[in-house]
């Protein structure tokens, strides 16, 4: 899952400055719901990490049953932070 696609997907736009709080709000409860129902570690994984970009992700060990995928979802973060550092020097 391309960012671009899951952007367009539920919320209408590319880019997130761009959405309305109403599509926002919508498209978050859209994201949610299929994440909820996603059985795909992949697509379950991006949908988390657009859902924590935006700051409504799930807990991790709501979102991640396993360990590994856990970690993965924590390293994820770390890298998101480090980046936002370096984006603030």
């Amino acid at each position: 899952m391309d960012f671009d696609d899951q952007m367009r997907r539920y919320f209408g736009v590319a880019d997130p400055a761009s959405a309305t709080p109403g599509a926002l709000a919508a498209g978050m409860e859209r994201l949610s719901v299929d994440f909820g129902l996603e059985r795909d570690p992949g697509r379950r994984f991006a949908m988390w990490a657009l859902m924590h970009i935006l700051g409504n992700a799930p807990a991790l060990d709501v979102a991640f049953p396993d360990a590994a995928q856990q970690d993965a979802a924590r390293n994820f973060m770390d890298m998101l932070d480090q980046v936002e550092q370096q984006a603030d020097r």
